[in-house]
């Protein structure tokens, strides 16, 4: 494989990684701009841009832009981020030019039709509606809310009802406008592509991308705190907040594997400890997002909500034992489980788009992966237990519980996690 980079004057960014063994190609612009860009009053507007940018071009109409890539065998999608947001294709290796031609379409020329913003309107709607169904789901929706209250860091991607129909064409294109610069995007392809052909296509079809990069958001503040809701479910749903670190934090790494000791598979000290001793839950894991200015440690699980009470109280105790025990064998199964799933995201075309994109906007460089490797081996039984103790003192945890009555206690035994705060 082999990774090249290329910045064009407008500051738009093409990167490539040319996998010989293959016949198609994975293909996406990433644009440095999510939900945590909105103001007040455009509420969900990212995900909204990201459902419009398929409803029709100046040229295309919204079944065009789906028959020409469905023509070919193709398919194209798109993701909406807290900080990022990405719209991206897997076609044939001929079949490239044509899909980023539609990409460049549809980014910059989109039509946003009054009558299409309204259908599209009443889909995220029902798609708000699918949400309110699944409290799996739903739950991050308060954690993240909890954690990051009053702010945009903080709020659902898509938006309320109410915010979504205020939304218009007007606002949009505001929006795209003032987000969507060269400086902050990034075209990354990895499969059987041609770099020195992708960039020509690049620089001629995404010319209109100009301008300075967009502001910066407004900076994030962990906050913490409970939010307990009453639903009438079969399972209690409980999830827990700690503020991690950044994405370019130094103690990035020894934090994931503490997560992934802690919480990351099974034979992660909850997962033994809570399902296979106890039988508290079906479900139970930690994970750690990191965003450009704070990071989100997180815990999950489903349970009786007869059982709330006791499993919280074993949550906690695991955490703030991790955080002092933590073995040099478990260090080494949780280095081995990142180190393989990094490799084996090397075997996915589209997955390693992603990860040079992500690259790029993190790091402004496409970090090799003997360097990634070296960083998680560098990780230490000590270090491990360092990031697990700053974190347990960094702040007051955030708490969320949805289901049946009576969560309140079990949010209270989370929230004894506050004791650790120095």
């Amino acid at each position: 494989m082999t990774v090249q980079v290329s910045r064009l004057p407008s500051g738009l960014v093409v990167v490539t990684d040319d996998m010989p063994h293959l016949e198609t190609a994975s293909l996406g612009v990433w644009v440095n701009c999510g939900s945590r860009h909105e103001r007040p009053n455009e509420h969900g507007i990212s995900h909204f841009l990201e459902h419009m940018a398929f409803k029709g071009t100046e040229t295309r109409s919204a079944r065009r832009i789906a028959e020409e890539i469905e023509a070919v065998g193709g398919d194209l999608n798109a993701a909406t981020g807290v900080e990022v947001t990405a719209y991206y294709a897997r076609m044939l290796r001929r079949d490239v030019p044509l899909a980023l031609e539609v990409l460049a379409d549809i980014l910059s020329h989109p039509k946003f039709d009054v009558d299409e913003i309204a259908r599209e309107c009443n889909v995220i709607i029902q798609e708000i509606g699918a949400l309110e169904d699944t409290p799996d789901d739903l739950v991050f929706d308060f954690l993240q809310a909890t954690a990051y209250a009053d702010q945009p860091v903080g709020r659902s991607i898509l938006g309320t009802p109410d915010t979504v129909r205020s939304l218009d064409g007007a606002m949009l294109r505001d929006y795209l406008a003032r987000n969507y610069r060269a400086p902050g995007t990034v075209v990354a392809a990895a499969g059987a592509v041609d770099h020195d052909a992708l960039v020509d296509d690049v620089s001629r079809l995404f010319a209109g991308f100009s301008g300075p990069a967009s502001g910066s958001p407004e900076p994030a503040r962990f906050r913490g705190g409970v939010h307990v809701e009453g639903r009438d479910l079969e399972q209690a749903h409980l999830a827990v907040a700690l503020e991690g670190v950044p994405q370019r934090d130094p103690s990035l790494y020894s934090l994931q594997v503490f997560t992934n000791v802690l919480g990351g598979g099974m034979s992660s000290r909850l997962f033994q400890e809570v399902r296979e001793t106890r039988g508290l839950c079906y479900s139970i894991y930690c994970f750690h997002s990191p965003y450009a200015d704070t990071g989100l440690f997180g815990l999950y699980a489903g349970t009786d909500a007869a059982d709330a009470q006791e499993l919280m109280r074993v949550v906690v105790d695991e955490m703030e034992a991790a955080a002092e025990t933590i073995t040099e064998a478990e260090v080494a199964r949780a280095k081995a489980q990142m180190k393989t799933g990094l490799l084996m995201a090397l075997e996915s075309s589209g997955a390693r788009a992603e990860q040079l994109a992500r690259q790029i906007i993190i790091h402004d460089r496409v970090m090799p992966i003997d360097e990634i490797v070296a960083r998680v081996d560098a990780v230490t039984v000590e270090s491990a237990r360092a990031a697990g103790r700053a974190l347990l003192a960094r702040s007051r945890p955030a708490v969320a519980a949805l289901g049946p009555g009576g969560l309140e206690s079990a949010a209270a035994i989370a929230e004894s996690l506050a004791l650790k705060v120095a």
